[in-house]
């Protein structure tokens, strides 16, 4: 019989036909999305900081993940499939919302809803069904108290935050402060906390009231407190409340040395509504800029080509982008066992964009108190001096 050339091809072909067809199954597998979950409010009271601090850094993530082939999955490339709807700021649909998404759809991974509120409710849901949660703007000492093992608070919590406040007064000769606060979780923590702050500080607080979110005016509380004079103004405000607080004050001619919001000063929109000279000088809740590191960098970069010039704010945004790349890098190091991600996130110092970040139960307790200001257009980190991005300016110019 003549030998076939072809015969040991076709034998070594189908073969290697076989051979595919047994692993087929497991490629695809390997290839299938990594489905990641979330509710964001896109529309409702909540929806400002959702759209500006959390909602496009997913999108911008899982898009650069893809660009460079899939989220890697312990040496496995896999595209992300994000699986989102809208909550409407609302904490009822936010928890029904990852009730069906941890427990019926059962996705890969969950990606946190915006605020303190919304993430007090859905905390304990994540926990029962062992989903680790990476929190950017969540800040309340009742969730670390809860003692959950996949729950982590990625944002400076009040305690930190209001002591790096009040030791920049101190520093700067400051004996007398004023203070509004939101009738909410936390508007009342970082009130108590601040508070405990201030105790054998020196400053006296000369008058504090609380208003309710959602407020139109503040001009009378503000006129009563430019009588008082004092050295200092806080306010643990919502972005909209820290705008009108702050054009209020200017309508009124309130300027004391130290004018300080919170949440939403950190924001592009609040130097365009206030105009850069108009921001000069005024001091919030902020922890980091794109000087921070050469990564920051590069995400503020990436952010604003992104979006078409939309900045990422200086605060919760960098926390947000922080968590992303812990959640990366545990899903490289334990693939998507859900349990061994907690662990590694818990046991693990990590090294993000705005510095080294560990946990000590829910609590990053890597991320310093911070004080951050606006000056010439840019909201530079001004206390504590060892994260510094420049120099407090200790007597805030007039409004303009």
């Amino acid at each position: 019989m003549a030998h076939h050339p072809n015969r040991r091809l076709v034998i070594q072909s189908a073969a290697a036909t076989v051979g595919a067809l047994s692993f087929a199954p497991q490629l695809l597998a390997q290839a299938a999305p990594v489905r990641i979950g979330y509710s964001m409010s896109r529309t409702g009271p909540w929806t400002g900081g959702a759209q500006v601090s959390q909602e496009p850094n997913y999108l911008l993530w899982a898009e650069q993940q893809n660009a460079a082939g899939g989220l890697d999955v312990k040496g496995v490339k896999r595209p992300i499939e994000l699986i989102s709807s809208d909550d409407r700021s609302d904490t009822e649909t936010v928890v029904r919302t990852y009730e069906k998404l941890m427990g019926s759809d059962k996705v890969d991974l969950v990606l946190p809803p915006w605020g303190s509120n919304a993430n007090f409710a859905v905390a304990p849901l994540a926990n029962r069904f062992q989903y680790p949660f990476l929190a950017p703007t969540a800040l309340s000492k009742r969730l670390v108290e809860m003692k959950l093992p996949y729950f982590f608070l990625l944002l400076q919590q009040p305690a930190p935050m209001t002591n790096a406040l009040v030791d920049m007064f101190k520093a700067n000769g400051v004996k007398t402060v004023a203070l509004i606060y939101v009738d909410d979780l936390f508007g009342l923590e970082n009130f108590a906390a601040f508070k405990v702050a201030l105790q054998g500080s020196g400053i006296t607080l000369v008058e504090d009231k609380s208003y309710p979110g959602g407020v139109k005016d503040l001009s009378p509380v503000l006129r009563s407190m430019k009588d008082k004079n004092p050295d200092a103004f806080v306010g643990f405000t919502y972005p909209p409340d820290t705008i009108l607080a702050s054009r209020q004050a200017k309508e009124i001619g309130f300027n004391p040395k130290f004018f300080y919001a919170s949440v939403g000063t950190a924001f592009q929109l609040y130097r365009n509504v206030m105009t850069p000279a108009g921001a000069e000088g005024v001091l919030g809740m902020g922890s980091w800029n794109s000087k921070t590191s050469p990564g920051a960098k590069a995400y503020f970069d990436a952010h604003t080509k992104k979006f078409a010039g939309k900045e990422p704010d200086r605060w919760a945004s960098g926390a947000c982008w922080a968590g992303l790349e812990i959640l990366t890098n545990a899903v490289k190091a334990q693939g998507l066992d859900r349990k061994a991600i907690r662990d590694y996130v818990a046991g693990t110092t990590h090294k993000t964009i705005i510095g080294d970040i560990k946990f000590n139960g829910s609590e990053n307790v890597g991320t310093p108190g911070t004080v951050s200001q606006w000056q010439n257009g840019e909201f530079e980190v001004v206390w504590p001096k060892n994260v510094a991005t420049a120099p407090l300016n200790p007597n805030k110019p007039a409004w303009k």
